[in-house]
């Protein structure tokens, strides 16, 4: 899987998740807690259907690392079998 079909996915997760966010104009680097006003429960249901979609473990000590779509997207593109 390339990374737009990764980042689709996600954002399709996301819209779910936070449907008042506009996905056709999304800043990847843009902080999603800050930008976005993602709170902890909306990024571990987010973490979760990733999870769950793509089939990639994302541990809870990983969880701080991915504060953007943009480091979300880094850690997932290597781990997503192809």
């Amino acid at each position: 899987m390339n990374r737009e079909g990764l980042r689709a996915i996600v954002l399709e997760e996301l819209s779910a998740i936070a449907p008042d966010i506009d996905i056709n104009h999304f800043d990847d680097r843009a902080r999603l807690r800050d930008e976005y006003d993602l709170d902890s429960m909306d990024a571990l249901n987010l973490l979760t259907a990733v999870h769950q979609r793509l089939g990639v473990n994302i541990p809870a000590s990983d969880y701080a690392r991915m504060h953007s779509l943009q480091e979300l997207l880094d850690y997932l593109e290597p781990r997503i079998e192809r």
